[in-house]
């Protein structure tokens, strides 16, 4: 059991990093596991309402894909994917936008309200915060409709920046629409980096299903904690970042090139690894740097 004394030691251990971050902006992209998992979801609520508190101002992004996937089962629709991209045909966006922007943002919303935060949920359409327009998949030099798909042709932030100014947490899922105010499908990951790159966030977290970029993926021992862009570029090249990391790591490089400081691929399914990755000398996942 941890003493009173050790409890005051870790506090003051953290108070460099609370300076560090206060009035500072995070963008975290939420996903993966640790929406499914009911335990680490509690963890990261509570994460986000600390960092609230301790002056930080988090942005919240959010897929939904296996809350999706769930109900496309109920309904009869298989999933099909192509090169990472849900094919989305219109009675599939409509199922998308209602998990998404009713469900899962709302549950969010609620819960972090209940934990003492001030949150407010949102859409690509309110105000017309991400506008698109229609994607296609570029594969053997033929162009591939993957239905209400969309591609990032506009990011308006003036609600996020009106909220933060408030002491409101923006809470955003990842629904977008074009100039005709047809609704599409987003990919979370570009969604967060965009917003992030807009708003000149101080960190772009991507909470993952992995501890970070590794040398080999087997072996956690080989965990990379801090590289620069060259460096991952380089690892790209040689093929040690590839697969399902390298869409990720892509949209974290075009972050920092929209302004982001730094950006962090952390493993969402550990216990409060927000925090650990905010708030200690250590981290937990790798963070990516000019």
């Amino acid at each position: 059991m941890i003493s009173n004394l050790d409890k005051a030691k870790i506090l003051t251990q953290a108070l460099p990093f609370i300076k560090r971050y206060h009035g500072k902006t995070i963008v975290i992209k939420y996903g993966g596991s640790a929406m499914i998992d009911l335990q680490i979801k509690e963890q990261f609520i509570q994460d986000i309402v600390l960092m609230k508190y301790v002056g930080i101002n988090p942005v919240v992004v959010h897929g939904g894909g296996p809350e999706i996937n769930v109900m496309l089962n109920k309904i009869g629709k298989i999933s099909k994917f192509v090169e990472g991209n849900r094919v989305t045909d219109l009675e599939t966006v409509e199922v998308v936008e209602m998990i998404l922007s009713g469900k899962v943002n709302k549950d969010l919303v609620s819960n972090i309200n209940r934990h003492g935060g001030r949150a407010i949920g949102l859409s690509g359409k309110d105000d017309n915060m991400i506008l698109v327009e229609k994607k296609f998949i570029e594969k053997n030099g033929e162009k591939i409709d993957i239905g209400y798909v969309g591609e990032i042709k506009k990011i308006n932030t003036d609600i996020i920046d009106m909220l933060d100014l408030n002491n409101y947490i923006p809470v955003i899922s990842t629904i977008g629409v074009d100039e005709n105010g047809q609704t599409y499908n987003i990919n979370a990951d570009y969604v967060a980096g965009e917003i992030a790159g807009k708003i000149k966030a101080d960190r772009l977290i991507f909470l993952t299903d992995v501890d970070g970029i590794m040398y080999d993926h087997t072996n956690k021992e080989t965990l990379i904690s801090d590289i620069t862009k060259k460096e991952v570029e380089v690892l790209i090249n040689d093929g040690i970042i590839s697969g399902g990391m390298l869409p990720k790591v892509e949209t974290c490089l075009n972050a920092l090139k929209k302004g982001v400081e730094n950006v962090i691929i952390l493993n969402g399914k550990i216990e409060h690894s927000i925090l650990l990755e905010l708030f200690t000398e250590e981290g937990a996942g790798t963070l990516i740097r000019e």
